[in-house]
C-alpha cells in the first residue's frame, strides 16, 4: 500500500512539473561569476564534510550547486541563485528524471539553508527584490557578495532570519548550525589572481579546493620522500663509517 501510494505521489508530481520551464539556457553573466561559482562549489564536494547532527554518527548529506532553479511554489516562477547549498536532501540517482532535474523544494521536503548571489551590476537587484523574496520564502542565509562595490560599500553581508519574516544583517560572516563560515581571500584560482569568497569551517580554517588539496598531499610526500632519503643516506654513512673503522 505504502509504495502504491508513493507511486501515485511520484506521478502526480510528475504531472505537476511538465509544464515548468527547468533549463532557459541563459548564460553566467561574466567570467569573474562563473569562476567564483565554481571556487564555493567544488570545495565543499572536494574537501568539506558536514558535521553530524546532535546524537548521531552519521555524516550528513548535502547538496550544493549553481545557476539551479529554486521552485518553491507550482504556481510562481523559480528564484535562481548564483549559488546554494542544502543539508540533509538526496538528490536521487535519476538526475535526469523532471522530478529531479532541478530544485523542487516539495521533492526534497526543505528550502536550500544558504544561498549566496554574486552581485555584477545594479541590475539583480540583490539587496531590494531578491533580499525580500528570499526571506518570504524562508531561506535561512542570504549571503551577497559585492565585489566591485555596485550596491554598497560593503564587499560581503551575511543575512539571517529576523523580525516578521523579514532578513537582519550579521555582524559577522559565521553561518550558525551548518558549520560554516566565509572569508575573502587573496590569491590565484584557475589562473584569475583575485579576491574570492571562500567557505572556512566554523574554526575559521580555509576549505580547500580539490586542486589545494592535491598539492598539499603532494608537498607532504615529498617532504616525507625526502626525510626517509635522508635517513637512508645517514645510516648509510655510518655503516660505511663503521665498517672503515674495522678496517683499521
Amino acid at each position: 500500500m505504502a509504495n502504491m501510494t508513493a507511486a501515485v505521489l511520484d506521478l502526480e508530481l510528475e504531472e505537476r512539473v511538465k509544464h515548468l520551464v527547468t533549463e532557459d539556457d541563459e548564460p553566467v553573466d561574466n567570467l569573474f561569476s562563473a569562476k567564483q561559482q565554481r571556487m564555493l562549489v567544488e570545495p565543499l564536494y572536494s574537501s568539506w564534510i558536514p558535521p553530524v547532527e546532535e546524537n548521531s554518527d552519521e555524516h550528513r548529506t548535502f547538496l550544493a550547486d549553481a545557476n539551479v532553479g529554486v521552485f518553491y511554489s507550482y504556481d510562481r516562477p523559480p528564484l535562481v541563485p548564483d549559488v546554494f547549498l542544502s543539508l540533509d536532501v538526496d538528490p536521487g540517482k535519476d538526475w535526469h528524471a523532471q522530478t529531479t532535474r532541478s530544485y523542487f523544494v516539495w521533492r526534497f521536503g526543505k528550502l536550500p539553508d544558504v544561498v549566496v548571489e554574486i552581485v555584477s551590476n545594479k541590475e539583480g537587484n540583490e539587496l531590494g527584490s531578491k533580499l525580500r523574496d528570499y526571506a518570504r520564502i524562508g531561506v535561512k542565509y542570504y549571503v551577497v557578495f559585492d565585489p566591485f562595490r555596485e550596491l554598497s560599500q560593503d564587499v560581503l553581508r551575511v543575512y539571517e532570519p529576523g523580525f516578521a519574516g523579514r532578513y537582519r544583517l550579521r555582524g559577522d560572516y559565521d553561518l550558525p548550525n551548518i558549520g560554516l563560515s566565509l572569508m575573502l581571500w587573496e590569491g590565484v584560482f584557475e589562473g584569475l589572481g583575485d579576491s574570492w569568497l571562500r567557505w572556512c569551517h566554523a574554526d575559521g580554517n580555509m576549505i580547500s579546493t580539490g586542486q589545494e588539496r592535491a598539492n598539499l598531499e603532494a608537498a607532504r610526500a615529498d617532504q616525507e620522500a625526502k626525510a626517509r632519503q635522508k635517513a637512508e643516506d645517514e645510516v648509510a654513512q655510518l655503516r660505511a663509517e663503521l665498517e672503515r673503522l674495522r678496517q683499521q
